[in-house]
């Protein structure tokens, strides 16, 4: 059997004020917008993070390639094409740039973000990784005891 509320139960739920305040609202409301304020300029940050590793992985792909190519034709001197040739996902590399010697090289790549990484070889075979805009990115402000941004 069912019971039926009694009328004085039914008019207490209906004058019951349970709820939030506009205080309450308006505390969570400015919590929220805190913790928005601190994580989308790190979310934003990561993007350009993203963006540079792809540059930096693309020469790290190419100078494994110039270094197959100077086993072939034992000189640095190669091309864009004779790279591309070795490893074809350096097609997608944006702007890359290969210039060469018998004994030296440099490669240079410009990310997403508008920042160029180089990775060059000198004649004694101490190899630099350096970049355009220190600071920004994945470009270190400062460069280690070797001379490297990256």
């Amino acid at each position: 059997m069912r019971k039926t509320p009694t009328p004085g139960r039914q008019v207490r739920r209906l004058t019951d004020a349970r709820g939030f305040t506009l205080v309450e609202l308006l505390i969570v409301i400015l919590i929220i917008g805190i913790l928005a304020a601190i994580a989308l300029p790190a979310f934003l940050n990561q993007r350009e993070k993203a963006q540079d590793t792809e540059a930096k992985t693309a020469l790290r792909t190419a100078q494994t390639a110039i270094a197959v190519h100077h086993m072939d034709a034992e000189s640095y001197a190669a091309t864009e094409a004779d790279l591309t040739a070795i490893e074809p996902t350096l097609n997608e590399a944006r702007n890359l740039v290969v210039s060469g010697t018998v004994s030296t090289f440099s490669i240079s790549e410009e990310s997403a973000t508008g920042t160029t990484f180089t990775v060059s070889r000198d004649a004694l075979g101490v190899k630099l990784r350096d970049c355009d805009a220190p600071g920004e990115g994945l470009c270190s402000a400062t460069a280690d005891a070797g001379g490297n941004r990256w």
